[in-house]
C-alpha cells in the first residue's frame, strides 16, 4: 500500500504512535488509509451540509474495509464575494485548494482520496490535485439547492416582474429595478429571503452545478452526482456509495489519469454544449487537462459546439433548474441522448469500474421537454462558443444559448471602463445608451488580479431592460448565472498589452457570434500606433498572495493556471 511508507517497520514506530494518538487502533493502520478532503464551512450555502456528506463517506469507507481520515480545505462563495475586493480572491482559491490537497496527500501518503466539494472553484481545485497525485480518487459533491419562490411576486406585490420561481440570478436582476424605485426595498427583502431557500449549490446550471454534472461524464463521480438535490436522502446514500467505491478503486489501482483521458474531456465539452453550462468551464476544463498532461485549446470548444446540439435549456438561459433535470432522470438522460447521436465516446472508463456506455445502459430516454431529443433541439449548436478576431487573437468565450437572437450580431461604440465598479456606476447612473458596447478591462488574471467574476454589471443591463440593446465585453470573467451578449476571457488581457487595452471611447466594435468573431474597426497600423503608446498601469493589489498569483498565472486562454512545467 502507498501508506506503508509511513506506517510499516520499527523505524515507523513513532509514526504509528502519532496516528494512534488520534484515536486510531493499531489494526486500523493495517487497512488502506483513505484521505477525505472536506471543504465544509459555515459560509457557503453549498458547503454548510458537507459534514453530513463526509460522515456518510466515512461510513462507506469503514464498511468496505478502509480507514477514513478527514481534513479540511478552504472555500470561497462567489456570490458573497461578488462585486467587491473579495471576488479577486476567488479564482486564486482554486490553485490554493489544489495545492493544499496535494500537500496533505503527499505529507500523509493516503492510499486513496475522496473529494467532498460543491461550489465554483473548490470542485475543479480538488480535481486538479487528484490528477497531480494520480492516486485512486472519487468526487462527491453536496448537491444543488432547491429553487426559490418569490412570495412577494406571487401575491401580486409587484406585477410584471416575471415568474415567481427564482434563484440567485433572478435576485441580481432586480438590483436595477430596486435602485430605480420600481421595486420597494422592503419588497426586495422578501425576495432576498426566498431566493436561496436552503443548503446546496445555487439552483441553476451555474458554475458549481456545471462542474458537478461534468464530473459524471468525466467519469470521476458516480452517476447522479450532478443533480440529486442537497436536501434529498439520496445524496447521503450516494456519499456512502462513494466511500465504498473508493475502496474498489484502491483494490483495482484505478487512478484519475486512467479516467480523465482526452476522450473524457471531449465528452465533457459535448455535455457542456448540450446543456449550455457556465463559461467558467473554459477555464476549468483546460486547467484539469493541463494537470493530466494534456492540451485542451479553446478552439476545441468551437469544434465540439458545431456538432453538438443544445438539447437542455437550463437556467439562466432557459426555464429549467437542476431539480427539474433530476426529476426526469438527471445527467444520464442527456448523455444517453448524445450517445444515440454518436456524439460521445462510450468507451471511457469511470469510477464505477465500468465504461460510460455501461453506466448509461439503464438510463431513461429523453422526456422531450426538459431534455429535448436530438431531432428537436433548443438550438442546432452548442450553448457555448469562442470568438476570435483582432480584439481577441487568442480567443474569448460567450454563452451563446443565453444571448437574445437580436444580439447575436451587434455593432456599436465602445464605452471604456478600467474596472467593474466604474462600469456599474455608469450603468446605474443611466450613462449607458442603447447600442453601446460596454468594455470592462484590466480585470484579467494578471490585471484584476484574479480575473473577477462580473454578475452584477450583466444583471444590471438585464434589469434596465437593455439586454436586447447593449453588449458587454471584458478580459475578466462572468458568473455561470450570466445571460445576454456578455463576452469574457478576452485574451491576451489588457494587462499583457492585449488589444482590449488599446481601445478608445467610441471605437466601433463588431460582434458576430454565429460566425465566431470579435473585432474592432481599426487597421493593424492604427493598432500598432496605439500599442507603441500604451503603458502598463500599476497593479491594483501590491501585497500578499495576489502579487504572487499575478506574477505566475497564465492567460485565460490556457485556463489561468500557474505554470509548473518547463
Amino acid at each position: 500500500m502507498r501508506s506503508d511508507v509511513m506506517k510499516l517497520g520499527p523505524e515507523k514506530g513513532p509514526h504509528r504512535s502519532l496516528w494512534m494518538a488520534t484515536g486510531l487502533a493499531r489494526k486500523d493502520l493495517d487497512k488502506p488509509i483513505i484521505g477525505i478532503a472536506n471543504s465544509y464551512n459555515e459560509i457557503i450555502p453549498g458547503h454548510v451540509d458537507l459534514n453530513k456528506i463526509s460522515a456518510a463517506v466515512k461510513r462507506g469507507v469503514l464498511m468496505a474495509g478502509g480507514t477514513p481520515v478527514e481534513f479540511g480545505t478552504i472555500g470561497v462563495c462567489d456570490g458573497i464575494a461578488m462585486n467587491h475586493l473579495g471576488m479577486r480572491y476567488s479564482l486564486v482559491s482554486r490553485e490554493v485548494i489544489a495545492d493544499s490537497v496535494e500537500i496533505m496527500a503527499q505529507g500523509h501518503p493516503f492510499d486513496g482520496i475522496v473529494l467532498v466539494s460543491n461550489c465554483d472553484k473548490i470542485t475543479p481545485g480538488m480535481l486538479m490535485a487528484a490528477l497531480r497525485l494520480d492516486i485512486p480518487a472519487i468526487l462527491i459533491t453536496g448537491g444543488p439547492m432547491l429553487v426559490g419562490f418569490d412570495l412577494g411576486l406571487f401575491r401580486g406585490k409587484y406585477p410584471g416582474m416575471g415568474d415567481p420561481v427564482m434563484d440567485l440570478n433572478s435576485l441580481f436582476g432586480r438590483i436595477a429595478p430596486v435602485k430605480s424605485g420600481k421595486i420597494p426595498e422592503d419588497v426586495f427583502e422578501e425576495s432576498c429571503r426566498s431566493a436561496c431557500p436552503g443548503a446546496g449549490s445555487c439552483a441553476g446550471m451555474f458554475t458549481a452545478n456545471t462542474m458537478s454534472c461534468l464530473s459524471e461524464v468525466l467519469g470521476i463521480a458516480l452517476p447522479g452526482n450532478g443533480t440529486i438535490p442537497a436536501v434529498h436522502a439520496d445524496r447521503i446514500r450516494l456519499a456512502q456509495a462513494a466511500g465504498e467505491q473508493i475502496m474498489e478503486l484502491v483494490r483495482k489501482a484505478i487512478t484519475p489519469r486512467q479516467i480523465l483521458t482526452r476522450k473524457a474531456f471531449e465528452n465533457a465539452i459535448a455535455l457542456d454544449m448540450a446543456f449550455g453550462g457556465s463559461t467558467n468551464t473554459a477555464l476549468h476544463l483546460p486547467a484539469l487537462a493541463y494537470e493530466a498532461g494534456l492540451s485542451l485549446p479553446l478552439s476545441e470548444f468551437n469544434t465540439i459546439s458545431a456538432q453538438t446540439p443544445h438539447i437542455c435549456n437550463m437556467a439562466p438561459g432557459g426555464p429549467w433548474h437542476l431539480e427539474d433535470l433530476h426529476r426526469v432522470g438527471g445527467v444520464s438522460v442527456i448523455l444517453k441522448e448524445l450517445m444515440k447521436g454518436k456524439l460521445l465516446d462510450g468507451g471511457t472508463l469511470t469510477v464505477t469500474g465500468k465504461t460510460l456506455a455501461e453506466n448509461l445502459a439503464s438510463a431513461p430516454d429523453c422526456d422531450g421537454t426538459v431534455v429535448c431529443c436530438l431531432d428537436k433541439p433548443v438550438h442546432a449548436t452548442g450553448g457555448l462558443c469562442c470568438l476570435y478576431g483582432n480584439l481577441a487573437p487568442d480567443g474569448s468565450i460567450v454563452k451563446a444559448s443565453a444571448v437574445l437572437p437580436e444580439m447575436l450580431k451587434h455593432s456599436g461604440p465602445a464605452r471604456i471602463f478600467n474596472s467593474e465598479s466604474e462600469a456599474c456606476d455608469a450603468m446605474l447612473g443611466s450613462r449607458i445608451k442603447a447600442g453601446d458596447v460596454v468594455v470592462i478591462r484590466y480585470e484579467g488574471p494578471k490585471g484584476g488580479p484574479g480575473m473577477p467574476e462580473m454578475l452584477t454589471p450583466t444583471s444590471v443591463v438585464k434589469g434596465m431592460g437593455m439586454a436586447d440593446k447593449v453588449a458587454l465585453i471584458t478580459d475578466g470573467r462572468f458568473s455561470g448565472a450570466t445571460t445576454g451578449a456578455s463576452i469574457g476571457h478576452i485574451s491576451p488581457e489588457a494587462m499583457e498589452g492585449g488589444p482590449i487595452g488599446l481601445l478608445k471611447e467610441g471605437d466601433i466594435i463588431d460582434i458576430d457570434i454565429p460566425n465566431r468573431s470579435l473585432n474592432v474597426r481599426l487597421s493593424e497600423e492604427q493598432m500598432q500606433q496605439r500599442r507603441a503608446a500604451w503603458k502598463r498601469p500599476e497593479a491594483k493589489i501590491k501585497v500578499g498572495v495576489m502579487v504572487r498569483y499575478a506574477e505566475a498565472v497564465s492567460s485565460a486562454a490556457d485556463g489561468a493556471v500557474l505554470k509548473q512545467r518547463a
